[in-house]
């Protein structure tokens, strides 16, 4: 399929190179350039593009409020978003915004193309799924596939199928991968709404398990439950949670 897209970016050495950048991508067809918020949601009512490579920093409106007047707008079917920025900070918020990537200029062509597959794998799951009687498809997943977050000074963009469990530390959660473990201000219940419910469980008040990695339930002393994973972390688990997680080991 052709992908359209636009390019809102008040700078025009800017949109110069990325248009250049974009010559090599076949199927992408940029239908709008936008220097300012306000233009570029008329070119994207206008157009209904698939794709926008929005920066975030622009005269007026920031691209923020662009994709919040967008998203207010049920007429409209929502483009993919990849944000263009020089600034690192607003990572982490574009992505609760499920950006589909986040470019920190200056950029390569091949982080480029990067960016540019990942709305092709996005687009091709939108549209194999059922459409929405509001004219937006629905994907079949809308939860997040990456956690982006800062760490000792670079931003990591981290991929949830990476995800072991996760544990509640005050008002910070620590996130743990095979090799790795991650300290995060966030709070359980606002990362719990992000991840596929199919995929990660909260077992107990204080920790969500990935069932990919769930190895069996063990029954401790005094009737508590714990849930082993197969890096051989075990973590406590709630009464209430004992049989979703059994039945998940059965169906696997």
């Amino acid at each position: 399929m052709m992908i359209h897209a636009i390019l809102a970016d008040d700078e025009v050495l800017s949109r110069q190179k990325l248009r250049q950048f974009l010559r090599e991508e076949s199927d992408v067809e940029i239908v709008g350039e936008g220097a300012s918020a306000e233009e570029t949601i008329e070119l994207v009512r206008a157009t209904r593009p698939e794709l926008l490579f929005l920066d975030i920093r622009m005269p007026g409106m920031d691209g923020f409020d662009v994709i919040g007047a967008l998203a207010g707008d049920e007429q409209i079917p929502m483009p993919r978003i990849v944000f263009t920025t020089a600034y690192d900070q607003y990572a982490v918020r574009a992505f609760e915004f499920n950006a589909a990537d986040y470019l920190l200029k200056p950029f390569t062509s091949e982080r480029l193309r990067s960016a540019v597959q990942r709305v092709r794998e996005q687009l091709k799951v939108q549209t194999s799924g059922p459409a929405g009687s509001n004219g937006r498809s629905r994907e079949t997943s809308s939860y997040t596939t990456r956690i982006v977050f800062k760490s000792r000074g670079r931003i990591l963009f981290l991929p949830v199928s990476e995800i072991r469990w996760i544990g509640a530390e005050e008002n910070y959660v620590r996130i743990c991968t095979a090799n790795e473990t991650h300290l995060l201000r966030e709070t359980m219940a606002h990362l719990e709404e992000r991840l596929d419910p199919e995929t990660f469980l909260r077992v107990h008040r204080s920790c969500i398990v990935n069932l990919h990695f769930v190895k069996e339930v063990r029954t401790e002393s005094a009737g508590e439950f714990s849930v082993l994973l197969t890096n051989g972390n075990k973590v406590p688990m709630s009464r209430s949670y004992r049989s979703r997680v059994s039945q998940w080991l059965v169906r696997n």
